[in-house]
């Protein structure tokens, strides 16, 4: 329990700062006086979503293939790994941000922005989306400091990005003049700041890059795919559902879609230490799984689901009793005012069992089971958002979307939670056999998530 509240608070004071900024940009927006400006925001982010989720997906498989390096006491091979690994994920970060550029008009239309609202999404989003290499790259670095052991300079990385938006933001925003376009240009601005306390941690602190070879881009690249490819998929289908509900709720107007964009942005700020969680147990689980230690995987998984638990039941609460509070924060009224109190009284709840499958999905993607992930997460943007969303539009109006939304959640995230239990109960310790390992040849020594025998070494 100790090693998961220590990685998951270092890991999510960074990112909700991250966050933090995010709802300070929206109430900075939301002081402009224009409910189209917000609307504009809340599409934009949905699409946003997509990249930020191809990303994650790529971290997912970087951090996996070096912490398993890591926990075999092999630095130098981790070293080639995260090299080849970057490459990667700048290779596909820039086509995606080609192709989401000259698509933008067709994608913000399909999600239902039209008129003044979709001019401003486009504009905001054709300064943006060129950055996108540096998020994956920023978000990438993370993954890697945690599986490197070091949870601190993970967390510098996004406080520093978090930093210089509370500073660039109002600047931009206000200082010049220019509005969701100021919005939009100190974004680019924090990304670049990221990118650069990133690059400091890995190549000047840690050493964590080896020279590029065109071999080990080569031999690297198949068991990488066999990784990110279904946690790439997995992640694609939370964004998937939104845009699912974005599109549902834009037919109730842009005061609707503009507390969407509120609780979409509340919702990372309260539970972002989940979000944390999910990336901090996967190192855990991965260097325990490389150094043989089944026992604290499964141990590890149970702090995990605890700390889940405790943490979502405190934070409903806490937000139930700040929901007229928060409304009046951003000047909601009409349909955003309602959607506010109805995420803070009844929504937030649900998030447990997203919490959850969350866990569940690190579990998944870490030890060698990607794909009941990518069903898990589907089935949740799919079997667990459409049918429970159709229904509670049909009763409860934009509300009802949102209750909907939330009770979809519920199925989803205790199936994979046992189910997870049941893969790691049929998990060996790895061998020489194992083509996506190399030898372990299990040292003395502790590293910040294994001890006893089979420990990896320099990692301390």
């Amino acid at each position: 329990m100790r090693h998961v509240v220590v990685m998951t608070v270092t890991g999510s004071i960074g990112l909700v700062a991250i966050f933090f900024v995010d709802i300070i940009t929206l109430f900075y927006i939301s002081l402009l006086g224009e409910q189209e400006l917000a609307a504009a925001i809340g599409y934009s982010a949905t699409l946003m979503f997509f990249t930020v989720s191809v990303s994650i997906g790529f971290a997912i498989a970087a951090t996996a293939r070096v912490a398993k390096a890591l926990g075999a006491g092999q630095p130098e091979e981790a070293r080639r790994l995260a090299s080849s690994s970057m490459i990667y994920i700048l290779t596909v970060s820039v086509l995606l941000a080609a192709l989401l550029y000259a698509t933008l008009p067709v994608l913000l239309s399909w999600l239902g922005a039209e008129g003044e609202t979709l001019a401003l999404s486009i504009s905001f989003m054709q300064i943006v989306v060129p950055s996108i290499p540096m998020l994956g790259f920023g978000m990438c670095a993370g993954g890697l400091l945690r599986a490197k052991g070091d949870p601190r300079r993970a967390m510098y990385v996004t406080l520093a990005g978090g930093a210089a938006a509370l500073v660039l933001d109002p600047i931009f925003i206000f200082g010049f003049g220019l509005g969701i376009d100021g919005a939009a240009i100190a974004t680019v601005l924090v990304r670049v700041v990221i990118l650069g306390v990133s690059l400091h941690a890995l190549v000047r602190v840690h050493n964590l890059f080896a020279a590029p070879s065109m071999g080990d881009i080569t031999q690297h690249l198949k068991p990488f795919i066999i990784i990110a490819a279904p946690a790439v998929a997995t992640q694609l289908a939370t964004p998937v559902g939104n845009a699912y509900i974005t599109a549902a709720i834009a037919d109730y107007g842009d005061s609707a879609v503009a507390g969407w964009a509120i609780v979409g942005r509340l919702l990372p700020v309260a539970f972002g230490t989940i979000f944390a969680l999910s990336g901090a147990v996967g190192p855990i689980l991965s260097q325990n799984y490389g150094a043989g230690l089944i026992p604290r995987v499964r141990q590890t998984m149970r702090d995990a689901l605890t700390f889940t638990l405790i943490y979502c039941l405190a934070v409903w609460a806490i937000l139930a009793l700040a929901a007229p509070l928060i409304v009046d924060i951003f000047g909601a009224s009409g349909e955003s005012a309602l959607l506010i109190e109805t995420f803070c009284t009844i929504v937030a709840g649900t998030f447990l069992f997203n919490g959850a499958l969350f866990v569940a999905n690190a579990a998944f993607n870490n030890l060698g089971f990607a794909f009941y992930a990518t069903i898990f997460n589907w089935g949740r943007a799919t079997l667990g958002v459409i049918p429970f969303v159709w229904l509670g539009n049909r009763l409860g109006g934009a509300e009802g979307i949102l209750i909907g939304w939330g009770l979809g959640a519920v199925v989803f995230g205790i199936a994979a939670a046992i189910v997870a239990f049941r893969c790691i109960d049929r998990l060996q310790a790895p061998d020489d056999n194992d083509e996506d390992r190399h030898t372990y040849s299990a040292p003395a020594g502790n590293s910040p998530f294994t001890s006893g025998k089979g420990a990896a070494a320099g990692l301390n």
